[in-house]
């Protein structure tokens, strides 16, 4: 446990990098807030002996005070400039964390959402990098003062009395050790507060996402009382986290107290017995808190940053999660429009499986002709989609485009080369014009429009009560299943990308949606690359080839005619779906 508590404060500690110049802003700011604070205390001292022991007057002692008050301003800044520059860093970092995990989350794509919560992907993101804030604006910073600042206390006293610094360098370690050992036990419960929290967040955004659904079989009830329970789990291990930090605070007060107390006995009896001067001491007695102030300080920031501690390590999980694809370090360049897509006896297996999703396949995709991928659930289609898309890699074989390897474009550069239109098309939040305009965001509004035409779309999204500037709700809540299909063909003419995945966008629609879809899709499919991952026979008839999958391989290829002439696994398919229409 504490070689991963070693560990993760290094990778904590690296992340500061970029940033140093921060880092050492702020701790050069302490040291020179701890400077005048020695000299503040020290104008003190001469002024409380000089006006209540040796009787002098205030313009006698004028000059010290113009001097104090310079010092106290001077404190203060310094105080509110180094919060100033430690918060400035931290927030650099964490926008840079944020952005990097946002990055990492692209990359890894759906192959590895798949089998993640959002909510808890999403507290990770968002509440989990805030709680690294004390981390890298208070803990850090903090380290290193509570070194400088008291060596240099200590520096000062020792000239003055080396009994008094011998007494402040050897009650000084007592506060870290007692550090220590209290907050071990307060960083396990601090961990557990953090998973209390990620499945909270998790279980309710499921929740909130399957409403409809728990209010059709009457569960809202039952679930709003997991809810509870949930909600009062993490009451329970919040407390404990606040229970072991206030222990914490009594015990470091309580000693901090003492070890004040007993330098302060010692002087007191020196100074009775004429073995020390009032000065001296009094100015001893001032510094001796800000010696240990540094040291409690510690001590509170490094529960607040035992948070970000536990979030980190969830954060560093998904950042050093391995990349499903390959990058390339030199990326080619596809120099021409029409594109000849190729797989090449490909394989690939999903590591929590025993068998391959898809066995040696081999199909050229031609321009300007249609492909149709069928065959039962769990034959291979979504994957081979997912790795034409680069969302995964193969783990044998390979796919080449004009001749090129896949694996050697750059992922940002193909996927411009392609337009997917899904069987369940994600509309986000906002206005029409900004949902179809997602394709190309640069698109003019005419552009847009013109686009929303050819896909059929124009018509009902004129109808809406504030045309192309109407909101949807999330996840196009506001329109049908057949106009957001459309909305997503729009997406696909704007875009204009010389290769096209379909995913069944006819399913599920009544007949008139899909007919106006279906010549839309006629209209798209002209001079481009086109596959079509089918879940019905009917809108493969009149495909150019037709790829009958079974079990991650490739039985069967050719046209619709000739595979049913054959009599195999497409004759197959075709009779079941025949039968099933009839019914």
């Amino acid at each position: 446990m504490g070689s991963l508590r070693s560990s993760m404060n290094k990778r904590l500690t690296r992340e500061i990098r970029p940033f140093r110049t921060f880092l050492f802003a702020t701790i050069a700011l302490g040291v020179l807030a701890t400077v005048v604070t020695i000299v503040q205390w020290a104008l003190f001292a001469r002024i409380v002996d000089r006006v209540f022991l040796k009787q002098q007057t205030l313009t006698q002692v004028g000059a010290l005070l113009g001097g104090l008050l310079l010092a106290i301003l001077a404190r203060a800044a310094l105080i509110w400039l180094r919060s100033l520059v430690a918060q400035e860093g931290a927030l650099r970092v964490k926008a840079e964390l944020r952005d990097r995990l946002f990055q990492q989350l692209m990359r890894l794509g759906p192959s590895y959402l798949r089998g993640e919560r959002t909510g808890e992907l999403v507290s990770t993101a968002t509440d989990g990098i805030e709680r690294l804030d004390p981390y890298f604006a208070r803990y850090l910073p903090q380290m290193a003062l509570s070194v400088l600042t008291p060596l240099l206390i200590v520096a000062c006293v020792f000239p003055l009395d080396w009994i008094s610094g011998a007494l402040l360098l050897g009650t000084a370690p007592v506060i870290p050790i007692l550090m220590i050992v209290v907050g071990s036990f307060a960083e396990k419960q601090m961990n557990r507060q953090w998973l209390a929290l990620s499945r909270m967040s998790a279980y309710f955004l499921d929740m909130l996402q399957g409403l409809p659904t728990l209010k059709l079989f009457g569960r809202s009830r039952a679930e709003a009382e997991r809810v509870a329970r949930v909600s009062d789990e993490y009451r329970v291990r919040t407390m404990k986290v606040l229970r072991y930090a206030f222990l914490s605070g009594l015990a470091l007060e309580f000693m901090t107290m003492a070890a004040i107390a007993l330098i302060a006995v010692m002087l007191g009896v020196r100074l009775l017995s004429d073995d020390i001067s009032f000065v001296t001491a009094f100015f001893i007695l001032l510094l001796v808190p800000e010696f240990y102030r540094p040291l409690r300080d510690l001590g509170a920031d490094r529960h607040a940053a035992m948070e970000g501690k536990s979030a980190a390590e969830r954060i560093f999980a998904i950042l050093d999660e391995p990349l499903p694809v390959r990058l390339a370090e030199h990326p080619a360049t596809l120099r021409e429009r029409s594109l000849i897509v190729e797989l090449r006896s490909v394989c690939f297996q999903y590591p929590e499986t025993e068998s391959p999703a898809v066995a040696d396949v081999s199909l050229r995709l031609e321009p300007g002709t249609r492909t149709a991928l069928v065959g039962a659930s769990g034959s291979g289609k979504s994957t081979i989609v997912n790795l034409l898309l680069r969302f995964l890699d193969p783990g044998e074989g390979h796919i080449a485009v004009n001749g090129i390897p896949l694996s050697e474009l750059s992922l940002d550069a193909w996927r411009a080369e392609v337009a997917l239109v899904p069987q369940q098309p994600y509309l986000f939040y906002g206005s029409v014009l900004d949902n179809i305009r997602l394709a190309r965001p640069e698109a003019t509004d005419a552009e847009v429009r013109t686009a929303a035409d050819q896909a059929g779309a124009a018509d009902f999204i004129e109808q809406l009560s504030d045309g192309y500037a109407t909101q949807l709700g999330e996840q196009g809540a506001r329109v049908s299943q057949g106009q957001a299909q459309r909305l997503a063909l729009a997406r696909a003419f704007l875009k204009d990308a010389p290769f096209v995945v379909l995913d069944e966008p006819t399913s599920s629609l009544d007949p008139e949606s899909e007919e106006r879809i279906r010549l839309a899709l006629e209209r798209l499919a002209l001079g481009r690359t086109v596959l079509i991952v089918a879940h019905r026979l009917k809108t493969v008839y009149s495909a150019d080839q037709i790829a009958v999958l079974d079990h991650g391989r490739l039985v069967e290829c050719g046209k619709h005619d000739e595979l049913l002439a054959r009599g195999g696994q497409y004759a197959a398919l075709a009779g079941a779906y025949s039968l099933a229409a009839a019914d």
